[in-house]
């Protein structure tokens, strides 16, 4: 019987010194508690345990039955009395192993748990956890980061709960086991608040531990975590662990320093090996904390309101383009959060022009232009495309004419583009209509920006479908600036560059219309033809335009793509149509008046 194979071979350590324990003894002594503990022998095992003639066996071998014990507990409903004796003799593992041995064993244990049963794990043993490592004078700051470190890598293999339902569900305890390790280092950050004044390497180790884990945490599971997804955003579970991660940093005096040590530059560590932590790892996890003060508002009691809305746009823009960078919806969104609020701080045209001499300023529009066109997610489209527009907003005169200048040359997306010429016309306009000497939207430096816009990059071999929408909305701003502007005033140096427009855009446009009317009517004829051959409108066949292969599609399917684009092209030669016709009727009434005039 396994009791009693236990007592035997307890029986026979009694008599030896510790040091005489051999590799065979320890073997046998789990084994033995293995048994028992599987055969429903627990209170017997307790027994066993307390008993004082046994301190010596356990305090060097009791380590060895975490792992069959914690199997038995989680498979224990409970109620069940039998959890409890196990509950019981954990406890008494904890008052009398080796230390040492015992944070191993159970850090092990924690290592070796299958995923469904990791947060259940954790939350049983984070107690023992703590317990033991209090008793680690020596090593504490070490056994704290290593603990912290298995815990949140072994949590980083569940998924972070996404949907309102899988929120409040929270099928694997994730939710509730972060808010559990973040009881378990409470100690420990008593500890490091009560020596700050200290100098101790000892009391600046355990300190640079906590905040690694605070970092860890920012990036998994906060990073990911959708924190609006419930209709009382103060009931979600990650953020309470997000005010608490923050609570800590601050209460350890790293929080100001966390939100600034990615955006300032400035190395705001107070030692080497923090500075280390921010420049390697935690690029995410500093992106992460600004989202949470600047957007959700977690810890901003705590941040002192001194920065103007221009120094906090330039520090968390660096964090906007980390975030912008990812793939993740959760984290795209954030990115565009995070940039939507510190723009909302600001007044419009309050944002100098000389802030886009700062990379980053550049890199921020590349980067919504991005999101605008590649992402596959509508409502991050939309998003992206509302928050350009506010960041042209903000800047003054000169910086939106740069950012113009630059979008234009960098965007390399006729939809971009066309709504960067709308925003030109904009601008125009409201330097007409104020009546003011506006030096960048009128006169020379328009007629530079202009240069910009009326041409097409390949003469009249450009694509026009694929251009369309660049095309149209060059031709609606030359029509307004043709119909807003008078040949005697020129306000905007329309008139002077005018024939520089007629030879480098309207004419190579006429024959790129007609190359390009030409193709696609002979692509339709061509189409109808072998319809008629095949007798049929449903065969699956393929067809080149524009030099490219269209996927393959029904005969009927591929003449209605056709006849669309015939249509775009119909259209654009209509606007071209109208500005010719204005321009036209613009000069005869000149000329009429000068000859008048003689």
């Amino acid at each position: 019987m396994a009791i009693d194979e236990l007592q035997a071979i307890v029986q026979r350590c009694q008599i030896l010194e510790e040091e005489n324990f051999r590799a065979e003894d320890f073997n046998l002594f789990q084994v033995a508690g293995q048994k028992c503990l599987e055969e429903g022998y627990a209170a017997q095992l307790l027994e066993v345990i307390q008993n004082e003639k046994n301190k010596v066996i356990v305090k060097n071998m009791g380590w060895n039955l975490v792992c069959p014990l914690v199997r038995c507990i989680l498979s224990y409903k409970q109620e069940d009395d039998k959890r409890e004796r196990c509950l019981k003799i954990l406890d008494q593992l904890v008052q009398l192993s080796n230390p040492k041995e015992l944070l191993l064993g159970l850090l092990e244990q924690i290592e070796q748990t299958p995923g469904e049963q990791i947060s259940e794990t954790i939350m049983l043993l984070l107690q023992p956890l703590q317990t033991v490592i209090l008793k680690l004078h020596g090593k504490k700051s070490y056994s704290v980061g290593l603990s912290l470190s298995t815990i949140l890598n072994q949590l980083s293999l569940l998924p972070v709960p996404y949907t309102k339902d899988q929120i409040q569900e929270d099928k694997l305890h994730l939710c509730q086991c972060c808010n559990a390790v973040v009881d378990f280092t409470k100690p420990f950050v008593d500890e490091v608040v009560k020596n700050m004044k200290t100098s101790e390497s000892g009391e600046r180790e355990l300190k640079e531990e906590l905040l690694k884990f605070c970092l860890k945490s920012l990036k998994y599971p906060l990073l990911t975590a959708q924190l609006d997804q419930l209709e009382d955003i103060e009931e979600h579970p990650l953020r309470h662990f997000a005010a608490e991660i923050i609570g800590i940093l601050s209460d350890i005096g790293e929080f100001t320093p966390a939100v600034f040590s990615h955006g300032s530059h400035s190395q705001n560590w107070d030692n080497h090996e923090f500075l280390d932590i921010d420049r390697n790892d935690s690029v995410d996890s500093l992106a992460c904390l600004s989202y949470l003060v600047f957007v959700q508002y977690i810890g901003i009691d705590c941040f002192p309101m001194i920065f103007s809305p221009s120094y906090l746009l330039q520090c968390n823009l660096l964090h906007v383009e980390v975030l912008l960078k990812r793939t993740e919806e959760s984290i795209l969104a954030k990115g565009l959060d995070l940039f939507e609020s510190c723009l909302l701080r600001m007044d419009n045209n309050s944002l100098l022009h000389q802030f886009l001499e700062f990379r980053n300023f550049i890199t921020a529009s590349q980067d919504l232009v991005k999101v605008m066109t590649l992402c596959p997610i509508e409502d991050l489209r939309k998003k992206s495309l509302n928050v350009l527009q506010l960041y042209i907003d903000k800047f003054d005169t000169e910086g939106k004419y740069t950012l113009f200048r630059c979008l234009l040359k960098t965007s390399n997306h006729a939809g971009v583009e066309g709504y960067v010429i709308q925003n030109i016309k904009n601008q125009i306009d409201l330097s007409l209509k104020r009546g003011q000497d506006n030096k960048w939207f009128t006169g020379h430096q328009l007629v530079s920006l202009l240069d910009e816009v009326f041409c097409l990059p390949e003469g009249a071999e450009t694509d026009l479908l694929q251009s369309s929408d660049r095309i149209m909305a060059a031709l609606n701003l030359l029509r307004y600036l043709v119909i807003k502007d008078n040949e005697h005033d020129n306000q905007t140096g329309v008139w002077t560059i005018l024939t520089k427009v007629t030879q480098n855009f309207l004419k190579p446009l006429h024959t790129g219309l007609n190359m390009s009317k030409a193709h696609y009517e002979a692509e339709i004829k061509n189409k109808k033809e072998n319809r008629r051959e095949s007798h049929t409108s449903n065969t699956v066949c393929s067809v080149t335009v524009s030099g490219e292969k269209m996927p393959n599609m029904s005969a009927e399917t591929q003449l209605q793509v056709l006849h669309s684009a015939l249509f775009t092209f119909d259209l654009i030669e209509s606007v071209l149509a109208r500005v010719e016709e204005l321009i036209e009727v613009k000069i005869k009434a000149v000329t009429d008046e000068n000859i008048g005039v003689k």
